[in-house]
């Protein structure tokens, strides 16, 4: 029997929402542009399914756009900025950001946009003052993730945002690892473009959103007139509804599913501090993502170990599944300065809803047999 505990990495999908995908994977399998009423049904469940996604985070329908995850909609919101400002505005992210956003600051500052990387504490938090002595007038965007997906801090978004806008600069916020886990207002929160992608939150794979309150940005595809003529190419209707129905689910389940997750993460963090396993948990002590476990275990490998519990029919991670080819320690572990004869014996273990106290407890008697080895 396989323990799944990479919850951070994609989801299992929900079973509500692959029953709502089915009829238009096999009957209502109409192209939503058609002319034509057989049309009808795949159309009216976009609109439906907009207008749920944007009820969970407080939004308007119109706001919201679908693309196909989180890479894309991080993409569209770094380069579609740099492609709408005309005057090279700078852009602040933060050193921890996941590769989707860095990797697009590195392409924006080869197009000659300035960007500036944030440093964060040893919690893995941007504090506000590191980005009031980053930030000037000559600032255009602001992008920080909402909480890690590595070791799964929660980011002060809110007062950052409003820094951000006090110097006249948007905030965008890759919120992939919070949607559906923690509470999301955009407009309590400030946010002026959000990133997520529905099979963080048990949704199908492939699919995702792009929250934008104002026009702000250049279309992203070019060819129809789909998504408000800012993304062009036949929607994926399956994809779109499952993933509305999946967050709503999880939106009603947020608290009972909030508190299954701490009983299950204090269970596994007390019987390792009982083992006296040498350990330290990364990330924010309290203010972090249900079901992130984040540890670094002296003098061991996490490679080592996360191919040893593989085989033990344990699956967790070295990091962020995106970059599961480079083992090397991560940029969040060297961020955070996490101590050298720790930080190579990093993994990630991150529960959901379905993981069992029994569970937990296997993966953690496994891993001190295996720390001990």
């Amino acid at each position: 029997m396989v323990i799944y505990a990479d919850n951070a990495a994609t989801t299992q999908l929900d079973t509500d929402a692959f029953e709502a995908m089915k009829p238009f994977l096999l009957e209502n399998y109409a192209n939503p542009s058609g002319a034509y009423s057989y049309s009808k049904k795949a159309k009216q469940a976009i609109k439906a399914a907009r207008k749920t996604i944007a009820e969970c985070i407080n939004a308007e329908p119109e706001q919201i756009y679908f693309t196909s995850g989180g890479t894309e909609s991080d993409n569209w919101a770094i380069k579609g900025f740099a492609l709408s400002d005309y005057d090279y505005k700078a852009v602040i992210t933060s050193q921890i950001e996941h590769h989707a956003i860095l990797n697009s600051c590195y392409d924006i500052e080869r197009l000659k946009h300035p960007v500036a990387y944030l440093p964060v504490d040893c919690k893995g938090v941007v504090a506000t003052d590191t980005l009031n002595r980053y930030i000037s007038d000559r600032t255009g965007l602001v992008s920080v993730m909402t909480a890690n997906n590595e070791i799964g801090t929660i980011e002060p978004i809110k007062e950052l945002a409003q820094i951000a806008h006090s110097h006249g600069a948007l905030f965008h916020t890759d919120a992939v690892q919070a949607v559906g886990h923690i509470p999301i207002d955009v407009k309590v929160l400030g946010i002026d473009m959000l990133s997520a992608s529905a099979h963080k939150f048990n949704g199908p794979k492939g699919i995702g959103f792009l929250y934008c309150k104002e026009r702000v940005l250049q279309p992203f595809h070019n060819g129809g007139s789909q998504e408000f003529g800012m993304r062009a190419g036949t929607e994926n209707v399956p994809a779109i509804v499952g993933m509305a129905v999946a967050l709503r689910k999880n939106i009603i389940e947020m608290e009972q599913n909030a508190k299954h997750l701490r009983c299950l993460s204090e269970e596994l963090l007390s019987i390792l501090e009982a083992s006296n396993v040498p350990f330290i948990l990364n990330g924010h002590p309290t203010n972090r993502l249900p079901g992130n476990i984040n540890l670094s275990i002296k003098g061991k490998s996490g490679e080592g170990l996360m191919h040893m519990l593989d085989l033990k029919g344990i699956c967790v991670s070295t990091g962020s599944a995106c970059d599961s080819h480079n083992q090397q320690v991560s940029h969040v572990i060297q961020a955070i300065g996490v101590p050298e004869d720790y930080c190579e014996g990093t993994i990630r273990i991150t529960l959901g809803k379905h993981n069992t106290e029994e569970e937990v407890k296997a993966i953690a008697e496994t891993l001190i047999k295996l720390s001990r080895i």
